[in-house]
């Protein structure tokens, strides 16, 4: 891998006020910025896909397909997480506990993923079943003009339709530094970093009250999702700690937090409603 030629982005279909708070449980040092109506970018100030002293590199395919589900996991939203490298660039599109979609280009603009994800790709973000899949399958035909870079572009010009707007520089093909720099420099951008478990509780509720699944925090349903989490979690966290892969085990850590959380969350307010 060329690690100069690698990129990656974090797209959520929500407000950043929004994603704030579980983008912090991620634990990575990360800039937001809105990208348009109703959309924000995470933009990763490190580069975990190179590896670190004790770590071996890891596909940034990985890290970022395991980024967007421990935040899609956590929220009402579908996340788009696109990456590129020396040899390929893609997207993973990952919507609550359903599984994910993606696909992959060649340098070159070679398809070699499956149409159908295409398809369940614009099903899970409300696009024109006609129009925008028929601008979806023009990704997956050869095109000897057209190369990885390209095809992520075509990809992000049919989400323009939905308020997609990514600020200017901010653009598939670009090194992680030149992506850095670009979102350093938006208006009311915003630092994400993890400050520690205590303030992740404090935003995690922070979120749960402000969100659209406010009846879902108390009672049966509450602990039946809480528990669903911590089973779900605490596999997934292992699995990735035995791959070394630091964005499953970010996805099994955030499923574990909001397992407890839940609980937790559960029985203090039955407390306080009790006294």
């Amino acid at each position: 891998m060329n690690a100069t030629s690698t990129g990656a982005l974090l797209l959520c279909r929500a407000e950043p006020e929004t994603v704030r708070p579980l983008a912090h449980l991620l634990r990575e040092q990360m800039l937001l910025a809105r990208a348009g109506e109703e959309w924000s970018v995470l933009v990763p100030e490190g580069k975990p896909w190179n590896g670190g002293a004790e770590q071996d590199p890891e596909p940034v395919d990985r890290i970022l397909g395991g980024w967007a589900t421990a935040l899609a996991v956590g929220s009402t939203w579908p996340v788009l997480a696109l990456w590129w490298d020396a040899d390929r660039a893609g997207f993973t599109l990952a919507a609550g506990f359903r599984r994910p979609v993606g696909y992959i280009w060649l340098t070159d603009g070679t398809p070699v993923g499956e149409d159908e994800a295409l398809r369940t790709f614009a099903v899970r973000l409300g696009l024109d079943p006609v129009l925008d899949v028929q601008a979806l399958e023009e990704l997956t035909r050869p095109d000897p003009d057209a190369d990885a870079d390209a095809r992520l572009r075509g990809l992000l010009a049919v989400l323009t339709r939905t308020g997609l707007t990514l600020p200017t520089g901010l653009s598939p093909g670009e090194s992680a530094d030149r992506l850095r720099s670009v979102a350093a420099v938006q208006r009311e951008v915003d630092r994400v970093e993890w400050a520690g478990w205590r303030d992740a509780v404090r935003v995690e509720l922070d979120a749960v009250e402000s969100s659209r699944i406010g009846p879902w925090v108390r009672g049966p349903r509450a602990r039946a999702v809480a528990a669903a989490q911590l089973a779900a979690g605490l596999p997934l966290l292992l699995w990735g700690a035995r791959r070394r892969s630091g964005g499953w085990a970010a996805a099994g850590a955030v499923l574990l937090a909001q397992g407890v959380l839940g609980l937790v969350y559960e029985r203090a307010r039955a407390g306080a409603d009790a006294s």
